[in-house]
């Protein structure tokens, strides 16, 4: 039989090709390829014409893509195709200060756009990043410089745990939403002047103005009783704006994480668990998280080039029970299991998804560009962001 991979003739069905007949006279187009069994020359139909009604062969992937994102979403692409961001070195402000009341300034798409190009989202991303490569293939306990302003920091926020176990949650059948998180939030904004004037150099006492806005819109909105990833890059944001101030320099930004980010991020689990904070603007199970995004970013890069441990040792139960205090990666995965029932792969496909990528080097730089596309250009987070003196609307 005569094998039609050699005469053109690609049919736009599923069905078997038949047998080769004798052509009849003038119905055939003649070919004079050469039969791979005998030599002969062949004579085959020409190829069909692709029509609406027998279109081509239909491709379909071997696999699922990589992110587990809902049908007809976009966004594994922008990411895709978003460079990695690389990191700045934060420009000190010097005399004479101009510290103002930040306001919101984001409301739409076209301002997205418009913060999206700026030099300020460029240099705070730059920032995060720079965070991110500070604990580069270091634990959290690992030695670090410290000084008194990281010292203070932590303080401040141990102060803040104090505030919780002095206010304890009310009697309430709802789910979400423990009103005495309001109480704890009314003492927390009514001292954080005083708690911001513990560090800064008396000529930065005015900066409070500034600074303030930031710290009380980090952790979490008293009003709607929730909590998301635009209130944790507030406290971002107010670590920057601490960087603009030269209050903390480049030798600090491994104790900002491993020691600072870490506190905070004590903090803020027990807000979420204690006051049963609502999520705020989580995209459900199809989210890297239902609160966080930072701490991901910063534990696969403590993870880089780690000997042993790769993304898909979230799923070895000793391995997070046992470094899950020493990563912030492996912390969060181990606090998810915990407060969520079901299969992981059903609560979190995302981050189950995620430990299928080969190597952490990878998932650090995936999820720098998730956090820009899915952060920092997305209306409903950054609606609430605040612009000033030291964080510019340009």
């Amino acid at each position: 039989m005569e094998d039609d991979r050699t005469t053109g003739n690609h049919r736009g069905s599923d069905e078997s090709p038949p047998l080769p007949q004798p052509p009849p006279p003038q119905s055939y187009h003649e070919h004079t390829t050469a039969c791979v069994n005998c030599g002969g020359p062949t004579s085959f139909p020409p190829p069909p014409s692709w029509s609406d009604n027998s279109p081509p062969p239909f491709y379909r992937p071997i696999r699922a893509p990589a992110i587990n994102l809902p049908p007809n979403n976009n966004a594994q692409q922008t990411i895709i195709l978003t460079p990695v961001p690389q990191a700045q070195k934060v420009p000190v402000v010097s005399p004479p200060y101009h510290f103002q009341t930040p306001t919101k300034m984001i409301h739409s798409d076209d301002d997205i756009r418009r913060f999206r190009d700026s030099a300020t989202s460029k240099n705070y991303l730059g920032f995060v990043v720079a965070l991110s490569e500070s604990i580069r293939s270091h634990k959290i306990s690992d030695p670090c410089h410290m000084s008194p302003v990281i010292t203070s920091i932590i303080s401040i926020l141990q102060t803040l745990i104090q505030f919780v176990d002095e206010i304890p949650p009310l009697q309430q059948s709802a789910r979400y939403g423990n009103l005495a998180y309001r109480d704890w939030h009314s003492r927390m904004t009514e001292s954080a002047d005083s708690l911001t004037l513990q560090f800064l150099p008396a000529d930065l006492n005015s900066a409070t103005v500034e600074l303030t806005p930031y710290f009380t819109d980090s952790f979490g909105n008293s009003s709607r009783i929730d909590y998301g990833t635009g209130h944790e890059t507030n406290f971002a944001a107010w670590l920057y704006c601490l960087a603009r101030l030269g209050i903390i320099t480049e030798e600090d930004y491994q104790a900002v994480v491993c020691r600072v980010f870490v506190k905070y991020l004590e903090l803020m689990r027990m807000l979420q668990l204690v006051y049963s904070l609502e999520p705020a603007g989580s995209h459900g199970v199809w989210g890297l998280d239902d609160y966080h995004f930072l701490p991901f970013i910063f534990g696969a890069s403590q993870l880089i080039d780690h000997k042993h441990m790769k993304p898909k040792s979230i799923h070895n139960e000793d391995i997070l029970d046992n470094f899950s205090k020493e990563y912030l990666y492996l912390s969060c995965i181990n606090f998810v299991k915990k407060v969520k029932k079901g299969p992981f792969a059903e609560h979190s496909p995302l981050l189950d998804d995620i430990s299928g990528v080969p190597n952490w080097n990878k998932v650090n730089s995936g999820l720098l560009k998730m956090y820009k596309v899915e952060v920092m250009e997305k209306v409903p987070i950054m609606q609430h962001f605040l612009f000033g003196w030291l964080i510019k609307w340009e």
